[in-house]
């Protein structure tokens, strides 16, 4: 019966553990009409999950999703990264 139970505790706790980003890896650089210029990259998330997300403003800024505008941005590659696998 202890062991039924350390068993089960065990398996709650790493089914808890968030997702979390293990390679972020460069696709493409990516130039606009309006001459801006974007890098997208794929973030590969703990769960198996691939998201993508961009870099704008050579790399100062970072946001989730391929292109302009489509979700969330951060200073940070990691926060970006974090947030798109906890999604």
């Amino acid at each position: 019966m202890k062991y039924a139970i350390l068993l089960i505790a065990i398996f709650f706790a790493l089914a808890a553990q968030a997702s979390r980003p293990t390679s972020i890896k460069y696709v493409e650089e990516i130039a606009l009409s309006d001459d801006s210029i974007y890098a997208h990259y794929q973030v590969t998330c703990s769960d198996g999950k691939v998201a993508d997300i961009s870099a704008w403003d050579k790399r100062r800024k970072w946001c989730v999703g391929k292109g302009v505008g489509e979700g969330a941005c951060e200073k940070k590659q990691i926060k970006i990264a974090k947030l798109v696998c906890k999604a």
